[in-house]
């Protein structure tokens, strides 16, 4: 019966997951202002997971560890953000690493997305153009003249 129970909670463990950058603290800290340039940041860290496209020249090294329960979403149990950034010659100017304090819980409002116009029910949406395409009502086709849209 031990057996069988723990056949059946062994099956229930949380999935861990990492993904990114692995960072090492002794590299990370090994990057100085004014002394390293991209080049010897290249090197020493690697490249960067991502890089600011307008604005200061920023490098971004970014991991992510999560964690899954069965049958359920991942939530992220640590994050570390490694910011480098650079001057307009290329040299580090500063170096900024924050973890998961940055994140943010986004929980957007309700299962619809607020539009403007009328509400239609599920049987107008299906059933609202019968009859409409090709009904004339009068109305000329194409140019001020009745033509088609060349004017003929």
């Amino acid at each position: 019966m031990l057996a069988l129970a723990s056949a059946f909670t062994g099956g229930c463990a949380s999935i861990k997951d990492h993904r990114g950058y692995y960072a090492d603290a002794t590299l990370i800290a090994s990057v100085q202002p004014g002394v390293d340039n991209k080049q010897s940041v290249e090197k020493t860290l690697g490249r960067p997971t991502f890089t600011s496209e307008f604005g200061t020249p920023s490098w971004y090294y970014v991991a992510t560890n999560t964690s899954q329960a069965p049958f359920g979403r991942p939530r992220t149990t640590e994050q570390s953000i490694l910011k480098v950034n650079f001057d307009p010659a290329g040299n580090v100017s500063a170096v900024n690493l924050t973890g998961k304090e940055k994140v943010v819980r986004l929980s957007p409002d309700g299962d619809k997305t607020p539009t403007l116009g009328r509400e239609r029910s599920f049987f107008e949406d299906l059933f609202g153009n019968i009859g409409a395409v090709g009904a004339g009502g009068g109305a000329p086709q194409g140019g001020v003249d009745g033509g088609g849209p060349n004017g003929s």
